[in-house]
């Protein structure tokens, strides 16, 4: 069993306040949970309203895909226009 982790760092621009980036992030998640079928949690920052912190798990059994799934969720953020992708990092166990 191959364990793929991805953290995120994201800043959100358009969220004004808590409320606006419980609805953005909500959004994300749902997409992030469809379009790739991985576990998405918001794991830091709930208190800063332009802020987030990301946490994306994959379980498989092929290293490549967890890398692979993991690089394409990276890409789908990158291209957001609402938010800004400030730090990512994947690791494979």
């Amino acid at each position: 069993m191959v364990v793929g982790i991805l953290r995120l760092e994201i800043w959100l621009f358009s969220s004004n306040s808590l409320k606006d980036k419980r609805r953005l992030i909500k959004s994300l998640i749902a997409r992030l949970r469809n379009n790739f079928n991985a576990s998405v949690s918001e794991i830091g920052y709930q208190d800063s309203r332009q802020r987030a912190l990301m946490g994306i798990a994959i379980v498989t059994n092929e290293s490549r895909f967890a890398y692979h799934s993991l690089s394409k969720i990276v890409e789908f953020v990158k291209n957001r226009k609402e938010l800004s992708l400030v730090d990512s990092e994947i690791e494979v166990i």
